[in-house]
């Protein structure tokens, strides 16, 4: 009885966690550079801290929370969002973006 209980308590988590955007991605916003977006209208800055660091998980961490800043573009109705520039080798504390319509 306990065991089922905590199988399907690992299947609710697993599912839960294929629904997470920051896991999945966030079909229809795409990425793209400053200079491409000229024509497009701001619609919000946004920012989230990777909640996880160090040299094992760091990357996983960054891409979760791009995932995150690409759905919060969406929700305050962007499709396209320009994340700031990060120094190559430097841990990244925190990923920001500008979310555009376009």
């Amino acid at each position: 009885m306990i065991r089922s209980a905590l199988t399907l308590g690992c299947v609710a988590a697993l599912l839960a966690g294929c629904n997470d955007p920051g896991f999945r991605g966030v079909p229809g916003v795409r990425v793209a550079e400053a200079g491409e977006v000229g024509a497009c209208r701001m619609v919000s800055h946004i920012s989230m801290r990777p909640s996880v660091y160090g040299p094992v998980l760091a990357e996983e961490g960054v891409k979760y929370a791009r995932n995150k800043v690409l759905d919060s573009a969406q929700a305050d109705g962007a499709n396209t969002v320009v994340f700031e520039t990060v120094v190559p080798g430097e841990p990244v504390l925190e990923v920001k973006g500008a979310a555009y319509s376009c």
